[in-house]
């Protein structure tokens, strides 16, 4: 297949080394003033991978989309729309989207597919990649399990299909906004457990359960299949995102907890905020992504505030355990 990874930073330019090795002729763009761009062109490798002679680096966006048939957007999940906006200047009709990213739209609530939709793209087009596994564990051959998932049951069978490998097993995904919201999701659950890490870690384990079942409960009320939460884009991606040293959301709230700053994209600051305007929207009490919200936006001492926000969540009244 001729392939164009749009996005050549960690997950941009790993996904363009993954899928050429799987025999795919492969473009990987990024914007040419970006410093990632420029590391891989100047070095032709960054510290994850090495791109490969066969992977045509470039700078050209018309390019990059003219020539492929399916396109992998790797960005920042905030930055989609406006991205989207520049890809559809260029001819785009019967395109392959696929979304290897994880986010909700903070102004709107928006799942990124939903984002894509609307730039023009019809739906049966549009896939998204998501699940575990970290970069620096793949390149060592470390394998893992992911989902592709789209309305379009023939595209994802055929995608997963032809992406898979003794690195990557996927698996078909049945529930688009579950596996869209769970796998954004599990980035605000990160971020609360790297303030554990700090101040208490063995409330982890209450943070797993609780963790799965809130965002199940936002599932649901989304017209989605709640066991979704429960599926390897959500409670399955928790090793990765929970406890992994690779983990930037975990890392973020670890050194938020220190009181220090974390430099890198963690992504479950903003979905933070997009899952309280949906909790809102759709009536449903998200009380772990609230104290998240609360860490990451409020003002005055962090690690203070980190003990503060975290703490109220264990002085709620009691809750049946399991289906509350």
């Amino acid at each position: 297949m001729e392939i164009s990874v749009l996005g050549c930073g960690r997950w941009g330019s790993f996904l363009a080394w993954y899928l050429s090795r799987k025999g795919h002729k492969v473009a990987n763009w990024g914007p040419e003033e970006g410093e990632s761009y420029r590391v891989l062109k100047e070095t032709g490798r960054n510290e994850y991978v090495a791109l490969d002679e066969k992977i045509e680096l470039t700078c050209d966006l018309q390019y990059a989309v003219e020539r492929a048939e399916i396109i992998v957007i790797s960005i920042s999940a905030q930055g989609l729309r406006g991205f989207m906006e520049k890809v559809t200047k260029y001819p785009v009709s019967g395109k392959i989207f696929v979304l290897c990213m994880k986010g909700i739209e903070e102004d709107t609530g928006k799942r990124l597919s939903e984002i894509v939709t609307e730039s023009g793209v019809p739906k049966e087009k549009i896939a998204v990649w998501v699940g575990p596994g970290h970069i620096q564990s793949f390149v060592k051959g470390v394998p893992n399990c992911m989902v592709i998932d789209s309305e379009n049951d023939d595209l994802k069978r055929t995608l997963a299909d032809s992406f898979r490998s003794g690195l990557i097993r996927f698996y078909y995904g049945e529930d688009l906004i579950g596996t869209e919201i769970g796998a954004a999701a599990k980035n605000v659950m990160g971020i609360a457990a790297g303030v554990l890490d700090v101040i208490c870690p063995p409330l982890k384990g209450a943070l797993m359960s609780r963790g799965a079942r809130e965002v199940a409960r936002l599932i649901k009320a989304m017209g989605g299949n709640e066991l979704s939460a429960y599926g390897l884009a959500h409670l399955g991606d928790y090793e990765t995102t929970l406890f992994s040293p690779y983990s930037h959301n975990r890392a973020y709230g670890e050194m938020l907890a220190k009181g220090e700053r974390f430099s890198k994209l963690a992504e479950g600051v903003a979905t933070s905020r997009a899952m309280l305007l949906l909790g809102k929207m759709h009536g449903v009490e998200l009380p772990i992504t609230e104290a998240v919200c609360r860490v990451c936006y409020g003002a005055g001492d962090d690690a203070a505030r980190c003990r503060e926000e975290i703490g109220k969540l264990f002085t709620r009244p009691m809750k049946t355990e399991m289906y509350s």
